[in-house]
């Protein structure tokens, strides 16, 4: 989905028809991307007033109340993310899942980076679906460090939903990404090959590709990977919004230069003999002390990202 800057008329109105087109297919599950409500790499040139009047709270502020009604009114889980004013003037890159009976889950992103003020959260989220799955919430970074995810289906996650912004982005490393021309987006209509060649590439589905089976297969776990596409501030993002399976097969995909839904059905009977539950079910946790002790290397995500 392509977010508007700072739209969230506009970009709930396109919620709106995504949950009606999904409800129509007979989807009990739909996951939008990160920040889709308000718009995401422009958040990190706002002033600090300009993300005040921008975000909300959770659950009290006009989009969560909103996400809870179309939720109910079309019996639909809703994940969808926003900016979320905290306690004591913090903020957060948050996803609000919304529930048919009127139960919601926050997932404040553990690695955010998008603006000085935009604080990390500190909690993994995992919960119940109403139709007898177990789901986890990982946005975007948080699921390029491979430990969040394990520790997602450690508590349980058979599902994983993670909303992402990525693609094409400037980076030091000359092997991936990458920004990609933005008159070949703004042409697409006449010459729709170009720019999809270059979401089925490196800027793209081959940078998921290099770590994103593996999330899901590592862990025996399904994952629904949402993404942004198109115009994002001075960046294109490359859609690529795909579902796999617990061996870390692609279940459906897409790399059209549009907005678009992928849907799939998710058999259960795969978590049981999953490599990836197997693997768990092999671990030796005496041995991961090292794991949490601190090597000095480690450092605030937002100046990795922002260095780079």
């Amino acid at each position: 989905m392509e977010s508007a800057p700072g739209d969230k008329e506009f970009n709930f109105a396109k919620t709106e028809a995504f949950v009606s087109q999904a409800a129509a297919k007979g989807v009990r599950l739909i996951v939008f991307p990160e920040c889709g409500i308000t718009g995401y790499w422009h958040i990190r040139n706002l002033s600090v007033q300009q993300l005040s009047d921008l975000a909300e709270k959770i659950p009290d502020g006009p989009s969560t109340r909103r996400l809870l009604e179309l939720a109910h009114r079309h019996g639909i889980t809703i994940g969808a993310g926003l900016v979320e004013a905290g306690d004591g003037g913090a903020f957060h890159n948050s996803y609000i899942v919304a529930m048919p009976n009127g139960d919601f889950h926050r997932h404040r992103k553990i690695h955010s980076f998008e603006h000085t003020a935009v604080r990390p959260g500190s909690e993994l989220t995992v919960f119940d679906l109403p139709d007898g799955f177990r789901a986890g919430v990982l946005i975007c970074y948080d699921c390029n460090l491979i430990e969040n995810v394990r520790m997602t289906a450690l508590r349980g996650a058979e599902i994983l939903l993670a909303p992402h912004q990525t693609g094409a982005v400037r980076s030091r490393n000359p092997h991936l990404m990458g920004v990609i021309d933005r008159r070949l987006w703004e042409n697409r209509a006449v010459a729709p090959e170009e720019i999809e060649r270059e979401f089925r590439g490196d800027k793209g589905r081959g940078w998921l590709m290099r770590w994103l089976p593996s999330r899901a297969h590592d862990n025996g776990m399904f994952l629904i990977f949402s993404n942004g596409v198109g115009v994002d501030d001075d960046e294109i993002r490359t859609g690529n919004a795909m579902i796999l399976d617990p061996y870390g097969r692609i279940l459906v995909e897409t790399w059209k230069a549009d907005d678009a839904l992928v849907v799939a059905d998710l058999d259960p009977s795969l978590l049981r003999d999953a490599t990836g539950r197997n693997w768990i079910r092999a671990r030796r946790p005496e041995l991961y002390g090292p794991l949490t002790v601190p090597t000095g290397l480690e450092c605030d995500t937002r100046k990795l990202k922002f260095e780079e």
